[in-house]
């Protein structure tokens, strides 16, 4: 088989104000791609959202409420689709030089934990991440060296290419957007003076019904539908544990 699978990251920033950070990937059969943007564009305009205009969590609001409601039960209901998520609940918490590490190394190996259950040597993968700034392809090289060299898949057999795109022209990175921007928010501390969006938890009470998770809680390694891995870190000692 030969997959695309669309990446998309959120408060990823080491001094953004945020305690969590989240990355996610969607994943589907390539030749189905097509029809799944195509299904989506539809949804939109049923529910009176422009096919131009990009859904995203940062846009969620009670008007729109409907749409994001239906984007996300289509995504439950397609058996194609297939979503992936490691979630930092205590990014503010790190520290990378007691590590020997930048943010940057940390971030990719991050990345790396979020594809590599994707993979398998019998099939192919095209990685799609969201075009952020000016060094998009810089970082996509990086992380095809990164999770090549991880896979001893030096000639690329399986992974064929990561490239920047941009979220707005493909709709099911906003599928990716919206669910990683509903984990992360859930998992958020903000200030007491913050107003916490109705729509955005109503959204997130959705997911947990759907998916039949907390989203604070680490899926079964093999989940194939909706995975997410809490990446937790003891700081005493720095060791790595999951939280099931």
């Amino acid at each position: 088989m030969d997959y695309n699978v669309y990446c998309d990251e959120t408060c990823h920033l080491e001094h953004d104000k945020s305690n969590a950070m989240a990355l996610g990937a969607v994943w589907c059969d390539k030749e189905l791609a097509h029809q799944i943007n195509m299904d989506i564009k539809a949804i939109k305009q049923k529910n009176g959202f422009s096919s131009m205009s990009e859904a995203k969590w940062t846009k969620v609001c009670r008007k729109h409420i409907l749409l994001y409601q239906n984007l996300i039960l289509y995504f439950f209901k397609n058996p194609h689709l297939h979503f992936r998520c490691v979630l930092i609940p205590r990014k503010d918490k790190l520290r990378h030089e007691e590590y020997h590490q930048t943010h940057d190394d940390w971030y990719y190996k991050m990345y790396f934990n979020l594809l590599k259950t994707l993979f398998s040597p019998r099939d192919t993968y095209n990685i799609y991440i969201d075009i952020k700034d000016t060094h998009s392809f810089n970082k996509a090289q990086k992380l095809r060296d990164v999770c090549c060299n991880n896979m001893y898949d030096f000639k690329h057999d399986i992974l064929h290419k990561v490239q920047p795109i941009r979220s707005d022209e493909v709709e099911i990175m906003q599928i990716v957007d919206i669910l990683i921007g509903a984990i992360c928010y859930n998992s958020r501390n903000f200030p007491t003076e913050v107003h916490l969006s109705p729509s955005k938890r109503q959204l997130i009470e959705q997911i947990k019904v759907l998916s039949g998770y907390s989203l604070t809680k680490s899926t079964l390694y093999r989940e194939d539908k909706f995975n997410l891995f809490v990446w937790k870190q003891d700081y005493n000692t720095g060791e790595l544990y999951h939280d099931y």
